[in-house]
């Protein structure tokens, strides 16, 4: 028997209101939550409204709704509501009520009339908690889905702007979005994200974090390849570069792709202000990256193998501050940075107020300690504080990330081999950035391949009479994205 044939067919309601209430009662358990309300109109017609306490406006039901069906003889079809539909598919109505809409059935008719009454509590749009910005704009996306494409809408009032909704996850039923601006984005990317995110068949789709887990091309790999947000100007712009944006329901990340690794260093701020300033602010972040990456690494390899590359005052130094420590400098190290990650982790996890303490005066009072009881040297505290300030600098929380997981790994091999071990591994991370690809753009890109029009925007952010065309890597319809006289 063919996989079609199998397949059961879709249960219909019937023209009996009392065998309808039966049925969906039966869907969903007779569910305490659910509310049904019968009616008689004033021709003798019987009515019954269904919908989720909770998940639906009572305001709407009770003037919109139940005033009209029992005050008058108004037929369904001419309810004095904005969003209805009709649908002869049961499954269809119980969904359509656990989204917070209404199903009104009568007697009689086969039909449910599907009114969007959808209202529940949700959090007011705020300032972005993981991506501010000293000059921009403060609101952010929040777990609303019609907030947040209302979001995209507000700054992009293009006719062209294109939102694909569909459901995901055959249980939890989750609103989800394709966002992409029509005469810019390539078809070929396009047809590749609908593809991937088609192969999605799970039970619940809980979040964006899931979505970016499944679409990754590389899921082995450390570096993020789809970007989350919660900055609505920061989707905007990435759509008028020819990418395509993922709107999730119940989650303030929404997704951008494809990306590359110099995008992670990038930040919407860099546009809302002097270009020499935002060059220079870039060209600190990338510094930035390589110590938070290499830095310990290189302290471990110059006291352990290459003692004769520290000039002699400074070798003298360190070798003073370090008498009387018990360990050698790859044990100091490791133990200093994990515990620098666990009070991090700790600060995360803990109310913002006390986090903040733990996080600032946990720090100096552990290292103070330690210090003292000549367990780790003063050097090595300064090496770890300016690694994590260093990290802090990044703009991409789940970039900076990445680059904290691989320090560790750079630091055994400098425990190993010296500064071998560091050439050795930035050799290794450079071929695995290569050989990484975002959605059929590599993920070394301008680079590798090279673009050269593309590195007015990478580390330098060029004027904008400058940046007059869209990324050439992205090869977008529309190539240019403003006139210059």
């Amino acid at each position: 028997m063919s996989e079609t044939s199998s397949k059961t067919p879709p249960a219909k309601l019937s023209a009996d209101l009392a065998d309808n209430i039966r049925r969906i009662g039966d869907k969903l358990g007779n569910a305490a939550d659910l509310l049904v309300s019968k009616h008689c109109s004033r021709s003798g017609v019987q009515y019954a409204v269904f919908c989720i306490d909770g998940l639906s406006d009572r305001l709407i039901i009770q003037e919109h709704l139940l005033e009209t069906l029992i005050g008058s003889d108004t037929d369904l079809a001419k309810l004095p509501v904005q969003e209805m539909k009709t649908t002869d598919d049961l499954d269809e109505t119980v969904i359509a009520i656990l989204s917070g809409d209404s199903a009104v059935l009568s007697e009689g008719s086969a039909n449910a009339r599907i009114v969007g009454t959808k209202h529940w509590n949700s959090r007011s749009v705020e300032e972005p908690q993981t991506e501010a910005l000293i000059r921009g704009p403060r609101d952010g996306f929040t777990e609303d889905f019609r907030t947040n494409t209302a979001l995209i809408r507000r700054r992009l009032r293009d006719p062209n702007l294109r939102f694909e909704s569909f459901e995901l996850g055959r249980r939890s039923r989750t609103d989800v979005s394709i966002v992409y601006v029509e005469g810019i984005v390539n078809d070929d990317l396009l047809q590749e994200v609908r593809r991937r995110i088609h192969t999605i068949d799970v039970d619940d789709v809980p979040g964006s974090g899931f979505i970016e887990q499944w679409l990754s091309d590389h899921f082995l790999s450390p570096f993020p390849q789809i970007m989350s947000s919660e900055r609505p100007d920061k989707v905007t712009a990435a759509l008028l570069q020819g990418k395509v944006a993922i709107v999730v329901d119940n989650t303030p990340f929404q997704l951008i792709m494809p990306m590359t690794i110099f995008s992670f260093f990038h930040s919407p701020e860099d546009y809302y202000q002097n270009w020499i300033i935002s060059t220079i602010i870039r060209v600190m972040r990338f510094g930035a990256a390589f110590l938070a990456t290499f830095l310990p690494a290189f302290y471990i390899a110059l006291l352990e193998y290459h003692h004769g590359m520290l000039p002699s005052e400074l070798a003298f130094s360190i070798a003073g501050s370090r008498e009387g420590v018990p360990f050698p400098a790859v044990v100091e190290a490791f133990a200093m940075e994990a515990t620098l990650e666990l009070l991090r982790e700790a600060g995360v996890r803990l109310p913002k107020p006390i986090g903040q303490t733990i996080g600032i005066v946990g720090g100096l009072v552990i290292g103070e300690a330690a210090v003292r009881a000549g367990i780790v040297s003063p050097i090595m505290v300064i090496v770890v504080a300016v690694t994590a300030i260093s990290s802090f600098s990044l703009p991409s929380y789940t970039f900076a990330i990445s680059l904290r997981m691989l320090r560790f790994l750079i630091m055994m091999a400098a425990a190993v081999f010296g500064l071998y071990g560091i050439v050795l591994s930035y050799i290794v991370l450079n071929i695995h950035i290569a050989n990484l690809m975002s959605f059929g753009i590599p993920y070394a890109t301008p680079l590798a391949p090279t673009f050269v029009s593309d590195w007015k925007d990478l580390i330098l952010r060029a004027p904008f009479r400058v940046l007059s065309g869209r990324p050439k890597m992205m090869r977008t319809k529309d190539k240019n994205r403003m006139k210059i006289d």
